[in-house]
């Protein structure tokens, strides 16, 4: 249960004036606005990057806002979409005149609100671009039509990485298209999570019960299981992602193994000693792997396994430095 607030009306400006004021050698607030952006603001002739969501995410979205990941976030309340209001006036300030990407998780009201700072960004003749996220495997058999994970991280990362090195605004959204294509997710849920302020968990789940196929909204699985054993979940999450294997993947993938905000690092590595054995006997080879909280849904107890097929070129964004409040890279 979220137990630390005041009032949970003030929640998201509370969160957001401390997150600033820890990490201000990284990220500044963007004024008037629910965001934050990169310490001293755009820069001039670069692809303006704009990630966002709901709030309760941590890291996602401000977390990974900095130098070689996205230029600024915009974050509405907890689970909820920001703005249309809020994502133009981010978008304006993280302008630096080459253009801006929105980069989001597909969920419909985040479509409806980007898209309508889009269009009135561009009568204003901005050139904006967006990229939906479109990872998670148990949200539909149409890939378009998915909703977003973890995944956010690994295409915010190419994405900002494109970016940050000076590519076309045309080179940034085509890459961030790719990293999207080349990248599953699929997660489990052990129990719901408590908005601050109410007394009940969005969900529950039986001590003897786990769901499949959760949201990171607080949605429950799409589908109840019997609690199954940490060598079993690992076989589930590895199956269901090597069953939608991106056409045109190699055999070389980055790995998230992404805690839901409940479920410690140990249980987790618990998970990663399986699931590496298994990725590699299925001849898959385990790039970098991560193992970590990514993009938490409060104090969900649960976990997800992410996998973006690599090519050379996507390699070298998901290793190019990056220094953000949550994920470093030197």
């Amino acid at each position: 249960m979220t137990k630390v607030f005041n009032n949970p009306l003030d929640f998201r400006e509370q969160m957001l004036d401390g997150f600033t004021a820890a990490y201000s050698r990284t990220i500044e607030r963007i004024r008037d606005a629910s965001g934050v952006m990169v310490r001293g603001g755009p820069t001039a002739g670069k692809v303006a990057v704009l990630i966002g969501g709901g709030g309760g995410h941590y890291p996602l979205f401000g977390g990974l806002v900095g130098k070689g990941f996205a230029t600024g976030a915009v974050m509405g309340e907890i689970f909820t979409s920001p703005s249309a209001e809020q994502c133009y006036r981010c978008a304006k300030a993280v302008d630096g005149g080459a253009g801006i990407v929105f980069a989001y998780g597909n969920y419909s009201g985040d479509v409806m609100n980007f898209s309508m700072a889009t269009m009135r960004l561009k009568l204003e003749g901005l050139d904006v671009r967006q990229v939906l996220v479109t990872d998670d495997v148990a949200s539909s058999t149409d890939v378009d039509s998915r909703r977003g994970v973890a995944g956010d991280f690994f295409v915010f990362k190419v994405l900002g990485a494109s970016a940050w090195r000076g590519d076309s605004l045309d080179t940034v959204e085509a890459l961030g298209r790719r990293a999207n294509a080349m990248t599953r997710s699929f997660g489990v849920a052990f129990g719901g999570c408590t908005v601050p302020g109410q007394g009940q968990p969005l969900f529950t789940v039986a001590p003897d019960q786990m769901e499949l196929g959760l949201g990171l909204h607080g949605e429950p699985g799409v589908e109840t299981s019997k609690l199954l054993t940490a060598q079993e979940v690992s076989g589930l999450l590895v199956d269901k992602l090597l069953s939608d294997i991106p056409r045109g993947a190699g055999t070389r993938a980055a790995v998230l193994v992404n805690g839901l905000g409940a479920t410690k690092y140990e249980e987790l590595f618990v998970l990663y000693s399986d699931m590496h054995r298994r990725l590699s006997a299925a001849g898959i080879e385990t790039y970098k792997p991560i193992v970590g909280e990514l993009a938490t849904s409060l104090n969900m107890e649960g976990c997800s396994l992410t996998l973006m097929w690599l090519d050379k070129e996507l390699q070298a964004l998901v290793d190019a430095p990056a220094e953000t409040p949550a994920w470093t890279n030197y």
